[in-house]
């Protein structure tokens, strides 16, 4: 047995844990209030994974999931108090070597005044920030230019 390698990052209302276990089998995740109990089977080796881990605050346990993919196994723990920033993601000080903080997903919500816009929301609303509609059309090529190839120009001479 040997603990697998994962990733946390907090949000205003969940704390996401992700087990980086690649082709896991027999995932068993637990919930407690204060805990959490990950076991698998992973990879053509099928090395035995066990975490515990002894939270920071508390959360609700029949509202915490998780979901398996071929890659990891991502938890979501829903916060028994939403809008209560977790520093750590373990109830003691103590460096787990196994653990580590997801910085791809961390943020700073607790300055973040549209935290209500979801992340797909804030991809979309950037988009359309980037002036779109200067962009060509590019479905239907026009019909007059289908002879014309706009790389035959000649190139101007390099100084």
């Amino acid at each position: 047995m040997q603990p697998a390698t994962a990733k946390w990052y907090d949000r205003r209302d969940s704390v996401f844990i992700e087990f980086c276990v690649e082709d896991s089998k027999d995932v068993q995740v637990n919930f407690d209030k204060s805990k959490i109990d990950f076991s698998c089977v992973s990879g053509t080796d099928n090395i035995k994974h066990q975490n515990t881990v002894d939270l920071f605050g508390e959360i609700d346990p029949k509202e915490s999931k998780h979901r398996r993919t071929d890659r990891s196994v991502l938890c979501c723990l829903r916060k028994a108090e939403a809008g209560k920033s977790w520093p750590r993601l373990t109830k003691d000080k103590t460096k787990c070597n196994w653990l580590s903080v997801d910085f791809n997903n961390w943020k700073d919500w607790e300055d973040d005044s549209d935290e209500d816009l979801s992340s797909f929301d804030k991809f979309s609303e950037m988009m359309n920030s980037m002036g779109g509609d200067d962009l060509p059309d590019l479905d239907g090529a026009d019909d007059e230019h289908d002879s014309a190839d706009s790389d035959d120009e000649k190139m101007p001479d390099l100084e």
